[in-house]
């Protein structure tokens, strides 16, 4: 039952980021800790994201900017560090309440305001390139950060998806190496991604195709204010 759950929520976060371009972690973790501790789901996470990313990076590698990804992933380096410690030494309910509080926040931002684009200066890329680094390897939903980032920027959307997904690609393997440095991805994290990964790819493929036919802005403020609910959830329970 456990296995064929992960092959469930595995299809829907290849779903959701198929959809929008992130956001797997985000769903998938909150039904992840209702029966797995942090430290499984957590590692699992960041290997299904390497598979989503890849797949997405590759559909749009005529838009990779590395100058754009550059100062993002410069600061996300020692972020990875920090939030590996933060999850061989917190508890899972600090875990929980820490992702709850992430969701919640990262939701209502985007309900409640739309900032004006700018060009920002690369400072702040490198800042949250190390806010997602650090929140990444803690709990594996570091993505709003460096969303806001992008999403502020005078970038179009193809720039912005491009920048996301190669980001998340390159500090998703920083991620997994640190995870299987320090001990975390164990056999049981492998067998979870072994029966995840045809479900995560189908998901992915499906998620792309679908989207084509979608409003892209009414089915972002759904899932906003799905994540919100799962926050509340997480933070309240």
């Amino acid at each position: 039952m456990e296995l064929a759950l992960v092959a469930i929520i595995a299809f829907i976060a290849g779903l959701v980021q198929g959809l929008s371009g992130f956001g797997s972690a985000l769903v998938a973790m909150p039904l992840l800790l209702q029966f797995l501790p942090a430290r499984q789901a957590t590692p699992f996470c960041i290997l299904m994201g390497l598979v989503i990313t890849a797949m997405l990076s590759l559909g749009l590698r005529h838009h990779l900017d590395w100058k754009k990804i550059g100062p993002i992933f410069a600061g996300c380096i020692p972020g990875i560090g920090l939030g590996t410690y933060f999850l061989k030494t917190l508890d899972n309910e600090a875990i929980k309440r820490s992702l709850g509080i992430v969701l919640i926040a990262y939701s209502l931002y985007n309900l409640l305001f739309h900032l004006r684009q700018r060009r920002l200066s690369p400072v702040w890329g490198v800042v949250a390139g190390f806010l997602t680094g650090a929140i990444g390897a803690a709990f594996s939903a570091g993505g709003p950060p460096t969303i806001i980032y992008a999403s502020i920027n005078q970038w179009d959307k193809d720039e912005i998806k491009a920048t996301l997904s190669g980001f998340f690609l390159l500090t998703g393997i920083l991620i997994a190496f640190a995870h299987a440095a320090a001990g975390i991805t164990t056999k049981k994290v492998l067998v979870m991604f072994c029966v995840g990964l045809v479900p995560v790819i189908f998901g992915t493929y499906l998620g792309s195709r679908v989207y084509k036919t979608l409003s892209h802005k009414s089915y972002l403020r759904l899932i906003y204010s799905l994540l919100f609910v799962m926050g509340l959830l997480l933070e309240f329970r």
